[in-house]
């Protein structure tokens, strides 16, 4: 008995003129019970098909899956109950050894953010503090990175060419509230997977196209030369410089040599590491300690030039100058519509970088170190992050790739070892400041140089690159030409504009395959050994091999291969239709809206190119020609194509085909009218293979594949029923028997298959519907 809300949905169709009973036959019901029926031992089990209240099931979230979200906010409760003396041990160390990297980057990041070197400092103590309870990551470390420092820096300088009275800091602390608020919303709305739309060839062109133009705009302050804009292009930067080289000052002293004792430092010990193996670790974390050596040498000769100057424009170089002891600029920051509305224009690009920076590096590296990270958690880190750290004066942080690196090569064990990192920072903030006025300018931008020549892509890189995907190469070399002779922020739109756009040409053009049969049997090792003709390397498509049912081989099986042999196949080897007039159309990729038409082109062509209508078109007039078949040129013999067989069947392979939608369902539609009117009067028979998901099958359903033709009731219609054996009674002879008997009447009939738990399809015979 119908229950009240089928009842009223019922009311609302027929009022609306919907059939709703247009896919239900009795004749189906009634071969369906006849079938199942017919044997006492089998037991019936037809698919239910999926409905709006399946989705909504599935979307919805119950009651366990919102105490999972959040527990999931605090993946700390998972581990920190087993924390242990071992893990503190290896977290304390890498902890330290981060911070005495992170103080120097710091501020000299900050300076390229064109704000106060103890703004670096505020931005990593924050992130370090707050990321180890929201991190599903061990190693990243958040905080300031060069070309997210470099792009708070041109939208500092943008903002302020519009409104000179804002300060650069409320301009930065702004910014960062901002971008954290749209961050923190994506995570918590668990949509992080948007990152993925972004390709590795896009992250990498915009890393290296960043590195260097960070690199470029640095050597200006690493030979002391005064009034180069390094903001500027990089290109324009780099000719600028070359230009002023004769102006070059004392602080080129100070900054080539600390540039070249970092990495001869950082080479000695990697080749010490290499001749002395068994001291390998040790050798890493004096190399890791190059920075703070090197930073403490130079303040050390910068005080013994300049210790009787008191004021820092006195000095004989550059210097930092007086950093102020302890959060001398913590408060809420202000929040002016006009400062908002000035750089909302560069807010995508922030937002992006925040982004790609910190999960393409933390996926990185749960990779290598065998764990799995959340994106949509990882972007609640950061926009946790980045939403309180401006109440302390911090300004956008994200993930660093070399600090990362460092960790996770110092021995990290847990998220926790970031607290142990921010201590550092905290002892530096209100211990060090005193120390921190000596140091040497240029020798900070020797370690900005330093620490992003790492960023760079190595040619290597980019050669697997061209092995992999060539079409991407050239997007690499797009994103990097135009971060060199524009900026960073057009580097990022290009790279992710020309990687949509190549992965909307690839979906739009994807094109199927027409596929035959061959049969194939293996070999065992002693026929392999008597081919004098193979030579080493060739591969197993190249090989073919004549062989009957007496060899030493394996049992006769079918493949089905491309006819245009366009797959690298063995071209010697025969290919052949299921039967003529028989066609097997294989799509390459999705089956949706952008490609359906280019398929169905393909399709359509191929099927009226190999064969002939089952009326021969004998036109009594020239006039009663159609206009896109005109025939022959007056004088030439109409072409003859009684040689070509009549058109059967159709068998669609789905194996690569996750969904469909209206578009696509509606170009089955239009072609199935096409080819019925092509092979007229004699039908069509439409066959689907490897149909995995209930909704395609619900929709082409919903279509009328599977059915029979109201308009042809003498069509030899009949469904089929799927049985297995779950005893292991029926024998594969009689299976195989059962598959034959089924592929005679492919082209008389429209089939449809129901589905039997432990079933499974092995051929495109029996993978109809």
């Amino acid at each position: 008995m119908a229950s009240t809300s089928d009842k009223i949905g019922h009311t609302l169709a027929k009022g609306l003129l919907i059939n709703l009973n247009y896919r239900q036959d009795a004749s189906e019901d009634y071969a369906r019970r006849q079938s199942i029926t017919s044997g006492s031992s089998v037991e019936s089990f037809v698919e239910k098909e999926p409905t709006t209240a399946d989705w909504l099931r599935e979307i919805v979230p119950t009651g366990r899956n919102v105490k999972t979200y959040f527990k999931e906010l605090f993946p700390f409760l998972a581990w920190i109950t087993r924390y242990n003396v071992q893990w503190l041990t290896g977290d304390l160390i890498a902890g330290l050894t981060v911070g005495a990297v992170v103080v120097p980057q710091g501020m000299a990041y900050a300076l390229l953010a064109k704000l106060p070197p103890e703004y670096g400092l505020y931005t990593s103590f924050v992130g370090f503090i707050l990321y180890w309870a929201f991190a599903t990551s061990k190693d990243i470390t958040i905080g300031t990175v060069a070309v997210m420092s470099t792009l708070v820096g041109n939208i500092v300088i943008k903002v302020q060419d519009k409104h000179a009275d804002i300060p650069a800091e409320e301009i930065a602390r702004t910014l960062a509230l901002i971008s954290g608020c749209v961050v923190l919303f994506i995570g918590l709305a668990r949509i992080g997977w948007i990152v993925e739309w972004i390709s590795l060839t896009a992250i990498t062109a915009f890393m290296t196209g960043s590195a260097i133009t960070i690199g470029v705009g640095q050597i200006p302050a690493l030979l002391g030369i005064p009034n180069i804009n390094n903001r500027g292009p990089a290109y324009e930067v780099f000719i600028n410089t070359l230009k002023a080289i004769p102006n070059a000052r004392h602080d080129a002293a100070m900054g080539v040599t600390a540039l070249f004792m970092l990495y001869f430092i950082r080479f000695g010990f990697e080749f010490l590491s290499r001749r002395f193996p068994n001291r390998k670790k040790t050798f890493f974390f004096l190399s890791t300690l190059r920075i703070a050596f090197v930073m403490l040498l130079y303040i050390l000769i910068s005080w013994l030039v300049n210790r009787n100057a008191k004021d820092a424009k006195k000095a004989h170089f550059k210097i930092l100058g007086k950093v102020p002891r302890g959060f001398q600029h913590a408060g809420t920051p202000k929040m002016e519509s006009r400062t908002i509305s000035a750089f909302a224009s560069e807010l995508p690009a922030t937002i992006i970088v925040l982004l790609i920076e910190h999960i393409a590096i933390s996926k990185s590296f749960g990779r290598i170190n065998n764990y799995t990270i959340n994106p949509s958690q990882e972007l609640v880190a950061i926009g946790f992050t980045n939403v309180l750290g401006p109440f302390l004066g911090g300004y956008p942080a994200t993930g660093s790739f070399s600090r990362t690196a460092i960790k996770a090569k110092a021995g990290v064990r847990t998220p926790l070892a970031g607290v142990f990192t921010a201590i550092v920072v905290l002892l530096a903030l209100y211990a060090l400041t005193a120390v921190f006025f000596f140091i040497p300018m240029s020798s900070l931008a020797a370690v900005i140089i330093h620490a992003v020549g790492d960023l760079i892509t190595p040619p290597n890189v980019v050669y697997q690159f061209w092995e992999v995907s060539p079409l991407e190469v050239p997007i690499f070399f797009i994103g990097v030409f135009v971060t060199l002779f524009t900026n960073i922020e057009n580097g990022i739109y290009a790279t992710i504009a020309t990687s949509g756009a190549l992965l909307l040409f690839r979906l739009s053009k994807a094109k199927g395959r027409f596929i035959g049969r061959a049969r194939i049997q293996p070999l065992v090792q002693e026929s392999l050994s008597k081919l004098d003709d193979v030579k080493p390397g060739t591969g197993l498509n190249s090989i073919s091999i004549s062989t009957n049912n007496n060899s030493p081989a394996g049992p006769i099986r079918d493949v089905f291969l491309p006819l245009d042999r366009k797959d690298g196949s063995n071209p010697n080897v025969k290919l052949e239709q299921p039967h003529p007039g028989v066609f097997i159309y294989r799509f390459s990729e999705g089956y949706n809206y952008p490609n359906s038409q280019h398929y169905m082109e393909h399709f359509t062509s191929y099927i009226f190119e190999h064969t002939r209508r089952t009326t021969l078109d004998n036109y009594v007039k020239l006039g009663d020609r159609p206009w896109n078949d005109p025939g022959p040129r007056r004088g030439q013999p109409a072409e003859v194509r009684t040689h070509l067989p009549i058109l059967r069947a159709v068998i669609l392979d789905f194996s690569a085909v996750n969904n469909v939608d209206v578009s696509s369902v509606q170009n089955l539609v239009d072609v199935r009218k096409q080819l019925d009117r092509y092979a007229s009067p004699s039908p069509v028979g439409w066959h689907f293979a490897n149909i995995t998901s209930r909704w395609t099958r619900r929709a082409l359903a919903s279509a009328g594949f599977g059915y029979p033709k109201s308009n042809s009731p003498d069509l030899n219609w009949k469904s089929i029923i799927s049985v297995a054996d779950f005893d292991d009674s029926l024998s594969s002879s009689q299976s195989n028997e059962k598959s034959a008997s089924d592929v005679e009447n492919q082209g008389k009939e429209d089939e449809i298959t129901a589905s039997v738990p432990g079933v499974r399809i092995p051929s495109y015979e029996k993978g109809v519907m």
